[in-house]
């Protein structure tokens, strides 16, 4: 049964992926206008995140951020269904510009390994398909909660063309060995690193000036490795139908042996990327809901949860 729905599924992304680039930007639009005005969670979501992140905004400049975030991330769904539903040859056609590709060759050429790190910014999904076509990777990934999302999800990304090439790897406890063992072989990782981690498998360190408990999985790889951490996304340019894709370097001290500076790092080259253009960034994700032990900070999201 799980194969059959996500087979229905996939014919309704197909369908939706049909739609034009101007259709589809029409469609975001309308939707997040209905989500703002509904006070949908993601809504909430974002404004709280917003006003955590950015306590200089007066309140209509963090409306208007708002309304472009709720439009960005319709956006992103609705262009992952085309790119899930169409060839990577043709996808690609929408990255009209490319920064940093040395980079990243470079470190594919030294044999030591490359973890890259993709935050939640503009579309991730593109900029998969991309590094698909350059080399195979294992890709970290959370499993979704129930069986046929798993089976979606597997469905695309093999129809997608790159099933031979890229590694999925569910986020549990064999991944560290599977991804060790792919960065020591001079394999490439491509980790989110943005996600909220399990207890235990995160520091709280500063993101946008408050403490969030974020992953130390990329730093213990990096210094455990020696492998090449580089920063990669694809942002949008323009009026929204094209990309920019950009590798960067990843900030001193992300492989540092001290694993809070480590992830200190980490997170500020996240907030770097997320500053370009905050709008691009997925702001709609309860990215501060753990709080430090003992520091009598409440979970910022509670009172948005009583009001559902």
């Amino acid at each position: 049964m799980p194969a059959f729905l996500a087979r229905l599924l996939y014919l309704l992304a197909t369908l939706v992926g049909l739609l034009p680039p101007v259709a589809q930007r029409a469609i975001a639009t309308a939707v997040a206008t209905l989500g703002r005005i509904a006070g949908s969670r993601e809504s909430r979501v974002a404004l709280r995140n917003l006003e955590l992140a950015y306590p200089e905004l007066t309140p209509d400049e963090r409306e208007a951020l708002r309304r472009a975030v709720l439009r960005t991330t319709a956006l992103q769904m609705l262009e992952t269904l085309r790119l899930w539903t169409r060839r990577p040859a043709h996808n690609l056609r929408a990255i009209r510009e490319q920064h940093g590709v040395g980079l990243f060759d470079a470190a594919l050429a030294s044999g030591r390994g490359l973890i890259v790190v993709a935050p939640h910014y503009g579309n991730w999904e593109l900029l998969n398909q991309w590094l698909a076509a350059r080399t195979p990777i294992s890709i970290l990934y959370r499993a979704p909660e129930s069986a046929v999302g798993e089976a979606f999800l597997r469905l695309v990304r093999a129809r997608a063309g790159d099933d031979s090439r890229v590694t999925q790897v569910r986020a549990e406890g064999p991944a560290v060995r599977q991804l060790w063992k792919t960065l020591r072989d001079g394999g490439v990782a491509g980790i989110l690193p943005d996600q909220q981690p399990k207890a235990g498998d995160g520091e709280f360190v500063p993101f946008f000036g408050l403490p969030a408990l974020t992953m130390t999985l990329v730093p213990r790889l990096a210094e455990r490795t020696g492998a090449t951490v580089l920063y990669a996304y694809c942002e949008r340019i323009g009026d929204g139908s094209g990309f920019a894709l950009r590798i960067e370097p990843a900030p001193e001290g992300i492989a540092d042996a001290d694993v809070p500076r480590a992830t200190a790092a980490l997170n500020a080259g996240v907030e770097h990327i997320a500053r370009r253009d905050p709008a691009q960034y997925q702001w709609t994700y309860k990215r501060y809901k753990a709080r430090p032990s003992g520091s009598h900070d409440d979970n910022p999201y509670l009172d948005l949860e009583r009001r559902r």
